[in-house]
């Protein structure tokens, strides 16, 4: 580092308190230090090493099982709870599956086993039967007559129709399947009236992997006004709390999200480039170099035919640039053979460094087993073939990133939001510059502290103006009364 390390230094804050910043209920019901929670990243980014290390300072952590396999998944989580016992806390990422429901009906039956007591949905546009199985089975009332869940949800949303389902109880339907299926019984299903699907609602906006690019200056004061809508409407017992993810990389922006209502944060990307981040070194390298330009938005792999987004680092990458190429190609043809020779070879070569018929056939060996109808489907369909060939790419470029291997590092997937690079510019020419300086639970109490202070030090400005307006006599908002 060229540069002299230097501390961090901010204002000091003789009132505001990080302890107290956000919601004195979501911190009570989840029995946290501080009301910021490390989100799940996919494929054990957010590792089993990151939830304790979060467990053990106080605060919440979710293991990012997207991608990963049910035995990992097992692993993972005997790990935690060996670590952490009963005493402190932790959650599990449960990702939806549309596609493949056996794998969320697997992952929830491991967590029912297991006695997971918090998860954290993602991606879900629907309540799923077993989502709400997790929720319901269990429930009881208690001897005041409250309907206690078992099990406490947080739901990652992004907009307001799903935010609804959340902020709901169970659909009537699904629990009459689930009673008939006998996964719950008839009184849990009459209890399920009277409890939302998800404790806490966490709302992305700018953030790194799947996003639909929300603003989070309009979409959290919407779902706070949604939430309020429907605990009135509902009249439930407990408040359900509103937290905000995306683009919290600096105390200005988690001060931000607090001032905006957020009841909580929730960091993702400032994660990733930490010695507990579950990415390779040589990603985390990258990373800290980051600025808050250097992501882009590019088409997800997992969901390749429907074109939907992740947002990405690019830096020095050419996966941005491929990835939007894949996908045009796409749009543009209706199987390989429409493809020209010159493109194709480009793809075959660079991009793939393998033939179609090899990236195929490996592909039907992994659906073959699994998923036969997909290769069924691809063997009738050529634009599914094409599809599936193109998303190989997907999947081998994140694996690369993971497993750090240098020879292709130019096809690194890396999903991150501009948040690390906003972080990377606040502790720049200090220790934490390097990431290997950087941990989990450090930086909650660096972001919180610091929001506290960015606070204080700006509702003392604002104090000074309205005194030194009053005593002035000038009246500053006199246009908005008229």
């Amino acid at each position: 580092m060229n540069q002299p390390e230097q501390t961090l230094t901010l204002p000091a804050s003789p009132r505001i308190s990080a302890a107290h910043l956000g919601s004195a209920d979501f911190r009570e019901r989840h029995q946290l230090k501080y009301a910021y929670v490390a989100g799940s990243m996919y494929k054990g980014i957010a590792s089993k090493e990151l939830v304790v290390r979060m467990g053990r300072a106080g605060l919440l952590g979710f293991l990012g099982t997207g991608g990963m396999k049910l035995e990992q998944i097992e692993s993972d989580l005997r790990h935690i709870q060996t670590e952490l016992g009963g005493k402190w806390v932790y959650g599990m990422n449960l990702l939806s599956s549309p596609f493949r429901p056996e794998i969320e009906k697997a992952t929830v039956d491991l967590f029912l086993k297991r006695g997971v007591p918090r998860i954290e949905a993602a991606a879900f546009t629907e309540i799923t039967p077993d989502l709400a199985r997790y929720r319901i089975a269990g429930l009881r009332r208690s001897p005041d007559g409250t309907v206690v869940p078992p099990r406490l949800v947080m739901a990652k949303v992004s907009r307001p129709e799903v935010a609804e389902r959340f902020l709901s109880p169970a659909p009537a339907h699904l629990l009459e399947k689930l009673v008939k299926q006998q996964a719950i019984t008839r009184e849990e299903a009459d209890l399920a009236q009277f409890i939302p699907m998800a404790d806490d609602l966490c709302v992305e906006a700018d953030s790194g992997g799947h996003t639909d690019r929300g603003v989070a200056l309009v979409l959290i004061p919407v779902m706070a006004q949604l939430r309020d809508e429907f605990c009135q409407k509902f009249r439930y017992r407990t408040r359900i709390c509103v937290g905000a993810a995306g683009g919290l990389g600096r105390p200005e922006a988690i001060a931000a999200a607090f001032i905006l209502g957020a009841d909580f944060v929730l960091t993702g990307s400032v994660n990733q480039c930490t010695v507990e981040g579950g990415t390779s070194d040589v990603v985390k390298d990258m990373l800290q170099e980051a600025n808050i330009q250097d992501t882009d938005i590019v088409p997800a792999g997992d969901m390749f035919e429907l074109g939907a987004k992740v947002q990405v680092f690019k830096k020095g990458l050419l996966f941005p640039a491929r990835a939007k190429k894949l996908y045009d190609l796409y749009r543009q043809h209706n199987s390989l053979d429409e493809i020209d020779v010159k493109t194709r070879e480009q793809l075959e070569t660079r991009y793939f460094k393998r033939t179609f018929a090899e990236i195929y056939e490996e592909t039907k060996a992994y659906y073959q087993s699994s998923m036969p109808e997909v290769i069924q489907r691809a063997e009738r369909d050529p634009k599914q073939k094409m599809a599936l060939i193109f998303r190989w790419y997907f999947v081998h470029t994140n694996r690369q990133a993971l497993r750090g291997q240098i020879d292709n590092k130019v096809d690194y997937q890396i999903h991150s939001g501009p948040a690390i690079g906003a972080f990377n510019q606040w502790v720049k020419g200090t220790a934490y510059a390097d990431w290997r300086q950087r941990h989990v639970d450090e930086i909650a109490d660096m972001l919180m502290e610091g929001a506290a202070r960015i606070l204080e030090e700006r509702l003392g400005k604002l104090e000074t103006m309205s005194r030194t307006n009053g005593r002035s006599g000038v009246a500053s908002y006199e246009p908005l009364r008229r």
